[in-house]
């Protein structure tokens, strides 16, 4: 069954509901390829964990919303090849009809299903996997179990990152960690939440990391000069928590 969709705007930015107050995604208007909720960007910061060049080329986004991470992607790394899994129809007929969702074939490829059915019967590898998906009622549902970062982890090359949004609305976001680092065997590492309430968990597979937070600042600057986005304050605030001993992240 489909979900309701609604649009609304202020000061400059579109947001998409799911028939309800709760934001599922937003754009602002003036600057559609820029990231405008927080922790969007906060789940670009795997962009920092691999310092291959090429990296990412393949990518898979599990939940579009109003396609923010998938249109970040497409505009500023050219060589990527985007494939997103979204549950309902609806929603992407709105990213297209109001958030310039892009139409590309060779580079972007739109799957309408359920994204942990797609992870359990893909073949394919990816360099990064972005998981954002909940339903009206902000749940995650199946996207957040053991069995299903299991299948991530297995569908992740050698420099495989996973970044999943983890909503601390509830019971809170221990669990889902806990079970994100079963998965991966404990390479994982949840940022200190953002101000939103959301919490950004990050998962390794293949290549071990073990990079200062000095040199991810650096890194950083880099990313600012290339696409304008800052996530030089995660950084901080990651230092601030004191999660990284010795001022290195390790994973």
């Amino acid at each position: 069954m489909s979900c309701s969709i609604d649009i609304s705007e202020a000061s400059g930015v579109r947001y998409l509901h799911f028939g309800s107050t709760w934001i599922q995604g937003a754009m602002r208007i003036a600057r559609p390829w820029n990231l405008e909720l927080e922790y969007t960007k906060e789940m670009m910061a795997s962009l920092l964990l691999r310092e291959d060049s090429h990296f990412p080329r393949k990518v898979l986004l599990i939940g579009l919303g109003a396609a923010s991470l998938t249109k970040f992607l497409y505009r500023y790394y050219p060589l990527a090849k985007l494939t997103v899994v979204e549950i309902e129809p609806n929603v992407v007929a709105a990213a297209r009809q109001y958030f310039k969702l892009p139409e590309d074939s060779l580079r972007l490829n739109i799957v309408i299903g359920d994204g942990a059915e797609y992870v359990l019967n893909s073949t394919k590898t990816y360099d990064l996997i972005l998981v954002d998906g909940f339903d009206a009622d902000a749940r995650a549902g199946v996207l957040d179990t053991l069995p299903f970062y299991q299948a991530v982890r297995a569908h992740l090359n050698n420099n495989g990152i996973m970044s999943v949004n983890l909503l601390g609305r509830s019971k809170g976001f221990g669990a889902s960690v806990e079970r994100i680092s079963k998965a991966f065997e404990n390479r994982a590492i949840a940022f200190p939440s953002c101000d939103s309430g959301n919490t950004i968990c990050f998962a390794a597979a293949g290549n071990d990391i073990n990079v200062a937070i000095d040199d991810l600042k650096d890194q950083a600057l880099e990313l600012k000069e290339k696409t304008g986005l800052n996530l030089l304050p995660t950084l901080t605030r990651l230092e601030q928590a004191q999660t990284c001993l010795g001022g290195m992240l390790i994973l």
